[in-house]
């Protein structure tokens, strides 16, 4: 009996699974190299750019063919838009102007806030963004940007603003998706539906679209059309939508076309 389950048990060897052992030296005698740093490197910007403050929507029409175009209105907020720091590589590692939008006062910042912009010989300013650009010669702290000095009628530009949040919304509003038959004894109107299958791969998979906070984020509209520059009323016409309400924070920059004005490396 023993030798016949020895026999039995060598015939049925092959179904262990055996882990295969690999040597010091078989493997080349090198030892694992650490992973490579991910060195993420920050796109730059086609231009300085400013910021501004989202006044409305209205229909412009075109003075040369008199057709209508939607378009929405910029304004600008006291204090305007002044250069609060200019960063070099010698100094930050990157080429970067700083600037400081929103003038208020000084009793809504901080002290630090409040010597950081005094180095600048700038005023109180709420808002601060950065705009990293290949060269940064032509900028001095305390220079104040105006709008129709660094763009034109004509001009492109990449609009960033914080969109309206809508709240906790289902997957029909937030994803567009088809809701089921509303007649014949269905059950399912607007439920999501399946999520993925059962035992394999036994979860749902990262990015699954489904019912969530809609809205509120950071967006970006590329290559808007800037209808009209009025100086007398301090206001920007410009083709389109952007993200946002009335009184919103945006920020506007050359829109960036790969190889006209930012390198394509």
């Amino acid at each position: 009996m023993a030798m016949a389950a020895a026999s039995i048990g060598g015939a049925l060897g092959f179904l262990t699974p055996r882990r295969r052992s690999v040597s010091f030296a078989a493997a080349g005698g090198a030892r694992r190299r650490p992973p490579l740093a991910v060195v993420r490197a920050a796109s730059y910007e086609a231009g300085v750019g400013v910021m501004a403050t989202k006044v409305g929507m209205m229909t412009y029409f075109d003075p040369a063919n008199g057709k209508p175009v939607p378009v929405t209105v910029v304004g600008f907020r006291d204090g305007g838009n002044v250069v609060t720091q200019v960063k070099t590589a010698a100094t930050d590692g990157y080429d970067s102007v700083q600037v400081g939008y929103h003038g208020v006062r000084e009793d809504k910042l901080t002290r630090p806030e409040l010597g950081h912009l005094g180095k600048a010989g700038a005023p109180a300013l709420r808002h601060l963004q950065e705009f990293r650009l290949v060269a940064v010669d032509a900028f001095d702290p305390g220079q104040e940007l105006e709008f129709n000095e660094l763009f034109k009628e004509g001009d492109l530009v990449d609009v960033s603003a914080k969109s309206i949040g809508k709240g906790f919304q289902g997957g029909i509003k937030r994803h567009n998706f088809k809701r089921g038959l509303m007649t014949h004894g269905s059950k399912s109107h607007r439920a999501l539906g399946s999520i993925g299958a059962g035992t394999t791969p036994g979860r749902v998979y990262k990015g699954k679209k489904m019912p969530g906070r809609m809205g509120g984020k950071k967006t970006k509209i590329r290559k808007l059309k800037i209808v009209r520059i009025d100086n007398d009323l301090k206001v920007v016409m410009i083709k389109g939508a952007i993200p946002g309400k009335q009184g919103n924070l945006l920020r506007i920059a050359p829109a960036k076309i790969v190889g006209k004005n930012i390198p394509k490396s």
